[in-house]
């Protein structure tokens, strides 16, 4: 039986474990360099391992993991590393932000977001972090950050329909964003994980206001605090998904259903969603602003560079 309520009008995140023992947990200073010199002796095999995004100031036409289509009035924006659970690199950020406003400016009446194979997305890819071993934390923190509130803008200032096509598991940011979407249809196989308090780290993609206005602010808790998985069907009774279809008819049925959204009159969608949205946006852009700013004084701190050292030291291992 399909849900199909979405009631009131949204950096990999992992599980925790703890670097040190309460004795002998050493001072933020210490922390900070503990883990910048883990990561550093890291960063060769953590390269080699992880497929790179395309280098910087790559066209759009030329990024290879995130890919571009338009077709029937519809344009879609792919996630495209399968082998990597389309995990997100700093690269691929900027490639979306360009997408998003190629898109947004195109002849196209719908735009969707997806991702390719098995997952949606995993949230930020682990050589995200390789980046603050790199040189002055303060300066790469804040360019994270700008990045990040950069991404978040543009998904609140899309001015067209926006649908996210959740073909399978979504961590972290890849959710957090599900709030900014106009519609999210999702694969019964999908399931939804923001663990960001294992990683010391705090919400962001205005997370922190649409989940408590769209799932009430207890099951929003859950998630956000508490770091609770929840499955497709259950963000759809709580209003985060749209409608959920069975994983084997999951394309069919999406995409049958967008071809007949997207020969509705552009310009009336487009105004519609105005309607519907112009009123948020100033609080949106508050909220992406105050999360980036808390998100990277999280990032500089003890706890979150205790966490992040232990999840690299396990998957150094593996």
């Amino acid at each position: 039986m399909r849900c199909i309520s979405r009631p009131q009008k949204d950096l990999v995140m992992f599980p925790d474990q703890r670097c040190w023992t309460s004795s002998e947990r050493p001072s933020g200073e210490a922390a900070r360099q503990n883990y910048v010199d883990f990561v550093s002796s890291l960063t060769p095999s953590l390269e080699s391992s992880s497929q790179a995004g395309p280098g910087a100031g790559r066209s759009l036409p030329e990024s290879e993991h995130v890919v571009m289509t338009s077709e029937d009035s519809i344009t879609t924006i792919m996630l495209n590393r399968p082998a990597k659970k389309n995990a997100i690199t700093i690269q691929m950020y900027q490639d979306i932000i360009l997408a998003l406003k190629a898109a947004g400016k195109d002849n196209s009446a719908i735009t969707v977001f997806t991702g390719s194979g098995d997952y949606y997305s995993s949230g930020n890819d682990l050589t995200n972090f390789v980046s603050f071993a790199s040189g002055d934390l303060e300066k790469i923190s804040e360019e994270s950050a700008n990045t990040l509130r950069n991404v978040v803008d543009t998904f609140i200032d899309f001015p067209k329909p926006l649908v996210a096509a959740v073909n399978g598991p979504a961590v972290g940011i890849s959710v957090t964003l599900l709030g900014l979407f106009d519609t999210v249809y999702a694969s019964d196989r999908a399931t939804l994980h923001t663990p960001f308090t294992s990683l010391g780290q705090t919400p962001e993609g205005c997370s922190s206001y649409t989940f408590p206005k769209i799932m009430g602010p207890a099951k929003a808790a859950e998630m956000l605090i508490f770091g609770k998985k929840i499955t497709a069907r259950e963000a759809c009774a709580q209003g985060l998904v749209t409608e959920v279809f069975p994983d084997r008819t999951f394309q069919r049925e999406v995409w049958t259903r967008l071809r007949e959204y997207a020969k509705n009159s552009p310009n009336a969608m487009r105004i519609g969603k105005q309607l519907l949205r112009s009123s948020e946006k100033e609080k949106l852009h508050a909220v992406n602003a105050e999360e980036c700013r808390v998100g990277r004084e999280r990032w500089l701190s003890e706890e979150c560079a205790a966490a992040v050292q232990s999840f690299l030291s396990r998957k150094a291992r593996l």
